[in-house]
């Protein structure tokens, strides 16, 4: 028996995975050098356009003259708009592709972990050469097979939360931009009414992070959730049908103004803070609005292990405001302890 073929065959489910996250890397990376080529060659060509102009109207004087430099002008303007609209789009492609590499690569080790483990249960099944024994080992790789298709699918849930977030921020550079309204123009509610509401999450989300008021606004979002409770199989309204006290709190952040993508998995929350200078692992430095990690580092779901936002920090006590606690948006305290945090991320 080749119990390597054996192992494969059960998790078909996470070779479908890496299979597809693999297919969708080659096309973001596709897209993205098509993107950035158009932005290369649209630049090039409002140089050479501008040159020719030029030229043309070295010589050239009269009324005519002026209304073809006004023409050329604005056919310059919107070369560059166009061009800009390409680099803009190939930075985000860029990043989805990679996101999309990422989740690849977290999910090509999971099937080899999970491969590993399961040969060496099958394997030591054969050599007792009973049939109870085998039966036992079948039922342990059946059981390891649950285990990391959750993990894989959690990957894979990520990995669309960011192509989602890459898809909304593509078509918004094909939104026209309203003009801005001139004082008094509009109806009475226009400038924080509810005549003025239309789109305002999508600013907050993809505005500034956090500033003065900031923690208030945080801690007043997540406190609006309380006793919110998820639906069958982890469905929720924060994110993707799985564990979601991240997608909860990545949530609350984006409606507070913070500018964060929505993260399912609690590590990725402290590796963005990392990159943006905002994680800390000293917990003194906990304050209301943060979030803190539970666990021992950012590394895979068995060492990040949930995730609360600060609501208040009294002396060596700490309480949070915690998604998918109990199934719910709940607020619980907890002792500020490295036994319990690895960290803690500022919004600002």
């Amino acid at each position: 028996m080749d119990t390597r073929q054996v192992a494969r065959h059960f998790a078909a489910t996470i070779v479908e995975h890496r299979n597809r996250l693999a297919g969708k890397a080659e096309d973001a990376s596709r897209a993205q050098q098509a993107f950035a080529s158009v932005h290369t060659e649209l630049a090039e060509h409002r140089v050479k356009h501008r040159d020719d102009t030029h030229a043309l109207l070295a010589d050239w004087v009269g009324r005519d003259a002026d209304g073809f430099s006004r023409r050329a002008d604005r056919t310059r303007s919107a070369l560059r708009g166009t061009g800009e609209a390409a680099g803009k789009a190939a930075g985000i492609t860029a990043g989805a592709a990679e996101a999309l590499v990422s989740g690849h690569g977290a999910v090509v080790r999971l099937l080899d972990e999970y491969t590993e483990r399961a040969v060496r249960v099958l394997d030591a099944g054969l050599a007792v050469g009973q049939r109870p024994a085998l039966m036992r080992a079948v039922g342990e790789v059946a059981d390891l097979v649950r285990q990391y298709t959750g993990e894989s699918a959690k990957q894979v849930a990520e990995t669309k939360v960011a192509l989602a977030d890459a898809a909304h921020r593509l078509r918004a550079l094909h939104e026209p931009r309203e003009k801005p309204k001139r004082a008094g123009s509009g109806s009475a509610g226009g400038s924080g009414g509810s005549g003025g509401s239309r789109g305002s999450e999508d600013t907050r989300g993809s505005g500034g992070s956090g500033g003065a008021g900031g923690a208030h606004r945080v801690t007043q979002v997540a406190a609006s959730q309380l006793g919110y409770h998820e639906g069958p199989g982890n469905t929720n309204k924060y994110g993707p049908a799985a564990p979601w006290c991240s997608s909860f709190a990545t949530w609350v952040w984006r409606r507070a103004g913070v500018n964060i993508p929505l993260l399912p998995f609690t590590g990725a929350v402290f590796t963005w803070g990392k990159e943006k200078g905002l994680a800390y692992r000293d917990l003194s430095r906990a304050r209301p609005g943060d979030v803190l990690l539970f666990g021992t580092g950012p590394q895979n779901t068995s060492t990040s292990t949930h995730i609360g936002i600060v609501e208040k920090v009294n002396g060596d006590k700490v309480t949070l405001i915690e998604g998918n606690a109990g199934d719910s948006v709940a607020r619980r305290t907890h002792t500020l302890s490295h036994s319990t945090f690895y960290g803690g991320v500022h919004p600002s």
